[in-house]
């Protein structure tokens, strides 16, 4: 029987970290895109004098949206497959670490065919510093909304457009939610008493939080490369011939550290917006959970 109830709690636990984590995701794409900005500070600081707060919440209408439906696809996708290892294993057998790692990795390479759209309109707004303030000499902005620049893109890259990026998103994306997963599940596993049938709410807080860190550390390096390929030839000729020429590229002229650049603010943001995903989907998944169990009673 597929578990509908994770699906349901995946998305709206995704929605709320969103909504949370988005100014300092506005941050880090601008430091890994733009040389003008040099760190952290520097670039809210800027961003701030420039664009006031509006700046750190560009393109965030269509995120909530599609991030809802990728934490629903990842969440969903990542229960069903425990699911279905726990019944190779055979009926009341415990899933494995390789289990988790696995079902996590699926549920990463999943959501791509959903994230991928969302996400380079996302990029590509945050990535508009144009000035809505006077005195500061700017282009004018390409997009005008998330909409705006869907079609757009769409328009001028075509379908295909669209997904500029995707291959590097399922680099990120697969690695990135197998180790946080399994980070997740170890450390709740950890903190529980055995006799004890769910984690306390402390536990879920400081587990989700340090999986956000431990899923970003490993993924932070394909991020930059796929800012760089949603972003190449927007003003301007293409840089890249693709996903390995970037990387080599980045190499040669920025070297290995600019993989790491954003390390920082992604661990920084990756914390609290994963309290915030796990918690809203354990108190989501029990409601549902309690209260189907109601109905066959």
């Amino acid at each position: 029987m597929m578990h509908f109830a994770d699906f349901l709690a995946g998305s709206i636990g995704g929605a709320c970290g969103v909504a949370v984590g988005y100014p300092l995701d506005t941050v880090k794409v601008r430091i890994q895109t733009q040389k003008q900005f040099t760190g952290i500070w520097q670039c809210i600081v800027t961003t701030i004098k420039r664009e006031g707060l509006h700046g750190f919440f560009k393109g965030m209408v269509l995120p909530v949206t599609t991030i809802s439906m990728t934490s629903s696809v990842v969440f969903g996708t990542y229960r069903n497959c425990l699911q279905c290892f726990s019944q190779i294993h055979g009926t009341g057998a415990p899933n494995t670490k390789l289990d988790i790692f696995l079902a996590g990795l699926a549920g990463g390479v999943a959501q791509i065919s959903v994230m991928s759209p969302g996400d380079i309109v996302k990029v590509r707004l945050q990535c508009q510093t144009e000035c809505k303030r006077s005195g500061f000499n700017t282009p004018k902005p390409k997009y005008s909304g998330p909409i705006h620049c869907l079609l757009t893109i769409a328009k001028e890259e075509g379908i295909l457009g669209l997904y500029k990026g995707a291959l590097p998103l399922a680099f990120r994306d697969g690695p990135s939610f197998a180790t946080y997963f399994l980070t997740y599940n170890t450390l709740c596993s950890k903190l529980t008493p055995p006799e004890q049938k769910e984690p306390e709410w402390a536990t879920v807080l400081f587990a989700g939080g340090v999986a956000g860190i431990a899923g970003w550390s490993v993924g932070t390096p394909m991020d930059v490369i796929k800012a760089r390929l949603q972003l190449d030839g927007v003003r301007g000729q293409k840089r890249y011939r693709g996903l390995v020429h970037c990387i080599t590229e980045t190499v040669l002229n920025e070297g290995p550290a600019v993989f790491f650049k954003s390390l920082g603010i992604n661990c920084l943001r990756a914390f609290p917006v994963n309290m915030v995903v796990f918690a809203v989907y354990e108190v989501t998944v029990r409601i549902l959970r309690s209260a189907s169990l109601d109905q066959l009673s």
